[in-house]
């Protein structure tokens, strides 16, 4: 890390329970490429006097995380298409003080899920924020058999109608050709060891993907990966995402080495 200076460019995250994991992630990038920026994590319970002082100290750059992804909406001056498309944020761009917003999470799943076949049935399991993002990017890729499965049938039910698909608030019967877990089944915690599938619906499946990043390897993604199913995981998903926002801050392009070595270091010591 290049000693602090006057001219050091910041980038922060705002969430409500940061982790190292981005912080790691864009300082290692900034040290390889020899970036005179520094990457710090925080938490608020002041979003509106957060955001201001991201405006009014130039902070070039601003990582937004759950539950600050709706409530910075009114905050910025710009929303590209990709926060427009699921009302949330995840990304702050600074420019001189104007704030323009975007949404990499739904970059990220739409460049993962490019080359599925639109015409394979999906289940999403779950209904929270980053439940949104992938069920947005779906629609956006052309799929049109989709099933939101969530334990909340009222949210289960808004998050499906927005987007044209059905809703369950029990578990579907296997044979959907595409699993999708965007719960906290199986993150690191109590619900570490649950699998959010069962045998019988993997077997059906072609494709899994585990949106839980850490740990890597799921209870889900182990048992797809021990079928011989295609899988997506959270480790893609949080890499690709931050790869983004690291290009919309510096202006510079990583190569895939690159992102897979800083995803590599910033897992290192979760």
């Amino acid at each position: 890390m290049p000693i602090l200076n006057k001219d050091m460019t910041l980038c922060i995250s705002l969430a409500a329970r940061p982790s190292d994991i981005g912080t790691r992630f864009h300082n290692y990038l900034y040290d390889e490429l020899g970036l005179n920026f520094i990457y710090k994590a925080f938490t608020t319970t002041d979003i509106e006097g957060a955001i201001r002082g991201v405006r009014a100290l130039g902070i070039r750059g601003c990582s937004v995380s759950m539950p600050f992804k709706e409530a910075v909406i009114p905050l910025v001056d710009h929303m590209e298409p990709s926060a427009k498309a699921i009302e949330s944020v995840n990304t702050i761009v600074n420019d001189d003080g104007r704030l323009t917003a975007s949404n990499t999470d739904y970059e990220a799943v739409a460049t993962l899920i490019a080359d599925v076949d639109p015409a394979l049935p999906v289940v999403v399991r779950g209904s929270g924020g980053m439940a949104k993002a992938v069920v947005a990017a779906f629609r956006g890729a052309g799929f049109d058999d989709l099933t939101v499965w969530a334990r909340n049938a009222e949210a289960g039910q808004s998050l499906a109608s927005r987007y044209d698909y059905r809703s369950i608030d029990t578990a579907p019967a296997p044979g959907a050709s595409i699993l999708v877990n965007v719960t906290p089944l199986g993150m690191r915690g109590a619900d570490e060891m649950v699998q959010s599938f069962d045998a019988d619906a993997i077997d059906a499946a072609e494709v899994v993907f585990d949106v839980v990043a850490l740990p890597e390897r799921t209870p889900l993604v182990v048992a797809a990966e021990s079928a011989g199913k295609r899988l997506i995981t959270g480790a893609q998903v949080i890499a690709l995402q931050a790869a983004a926002q690291f290009e919309k801050y510096t202006g510079r392009v990583v190569t895939a080495d690159q992102v897979a070595r800083a995803s590599e270091f910033s897992r290192s010591e979760t």
